[in-house]
């Protein structure tokens, strides 16, 4: 459906984009992640005709993009801050696209009542976008945007003004729709468990350029960076000398998963993978705070403090989770240690 080849744009001595290549297939939903200044946005704007690339090329169905302007190229594009018409209707917002194309006036209405039932706002057409909550507005820019049945449907953050546990509701309901849908999405996001949610593949960025992609699992488990594990919240990151099965790092000697790469240089340990003990076993520390993370689990999140090394995070059961000041011992599960390039 999509494909970038090779894609730099710049912006006078800075590159926002750096030769990047992408493939999105057919039905796919692809996340792009990564920190503001990453590129994600320009590259949106560079698919979308908003934004001249460089060089390189952007193909569309296979058919190179360069001249073709923004409304022939059959894509959509919702933006965070969702640019609703405050003058019209959420009808008339919905309709917009509609007779941008040519379609008549019966079959636009029935257009908008078909989606305004499918993103959860059945009979809303003559409500003003001016009183509904921010959801609601969301939902009527993603069905104006669906409306014209675009070959690609791209969001940029599409759900960054809302509440976390409005956004964690709304990206699943998303998720279905696409599917039931058929439909090929592209979005941007700096939110992780947002893009790990809705996508079925993740694109990490950094500095205009492609870090990772791969599945959200593969990119999860594996991170192929410093940057990367960083980027997804992983703290317990130190230099290693790789020696086989086992690294020597700063929290001392640590087992490697079997087939580790030798131009390993870092390796992470998961929180998951800090078991705590007595203080007569493994690395000594010193519980210095905790956090309590809620949920189901009950999970808590404990910082050590080393007799050597950098700070180490556990992760363990609010049952299991030692006081502040106590003395512990850890001990790292091999199978929660990623080796890591830098």
């Amino acid at each position: 459906m999509l494909r970038l080849d090779e894609v730099t744009v710049r912006f006078g001595d800075r590159t926002a984009l750096d030769a990047v290549g992408l493939d999105v297939a057919e039905r796919e939903t692809v996340c792009v992640l990564g920190p503001s200044g990453s590129g994600k946005s320009t590259l949106l704007r560079v698919v979308a005709g908003l934004q001249r690339a460089d060089s390189g090329r952007v193909l569309l169905s296979g058919r190179d993009q360069a001249g073709v302007p923004p409304h022939k190229r059959g894509v959509g594009l919702m933006f965070q801050d969702h640019q609703l018409f405050p003058q019209r209707d959420v009808g008339g917002n919905v309709a917009f696209g509609l007779r941008m194309h040519g379609m008549g006036r019966s079959a636009a209405r029935a257009r908008v009542a078909e989606l305004l039932a499918l993103v959860g706002l059945p009979g809303a057409e003559r409500r003003a976008v001016t009183t509904l909550s921010g959801g609601e507005q969301q939902r009527v820019a993603l069905a104006r945007a669906l409306a014209p049945r675009p070959r690609l449907l791209m969001l940029d953050e599409p759900l960054g003004q809302l509440d976390r546990s409005l956004r964690e509701r709304l990206v699943v309901e998303l998720r279905g729709l696409f599917h039931r849908l058929g439909t090929t999405v592209l979005a941007v996001t700096h939110d992780q468990g947002e893009a790990f949610a809705l996508a079925d593949r993740v694109v990490v960025m950094r500095d205009g350029r492609v870090a990772q992609t791969g599945t959200p699992l593969a990119v999860w488990q594996r991170p192929a960076s410093e940057f990367v594990a960083r980027f997804l919240g992983f703290d317990n990151v130190v230099p290693a000398t790789v020696r086989a099965d086992a690294a020597e790092t700063a929290w001392g000697k640590v087992a490697l998963p079997a087939g580790t790469s030798p131009d390993a240089d870092r390796v992470l340990i998961r929180p998951t993978g800090v078991r705590l003990t007595g203080p007569g076993e493994g690395l000594r520390c010193t519980v210095e705070a905790r956090s309590f993370r809620g949920g189901s689990g009950s999970s808590v999140t404990v910082l050590l403090r080393p007799e050597s090394g950098p700070a180490l995070e556990a992760a363990c059961s609010l049952r299991e989770a030692p006081e502040e000041g106590a003395e512990v011992g850890a001990l790292f599960d091999p199978a929660e240690v990623v080796p890591l390039a830098g």
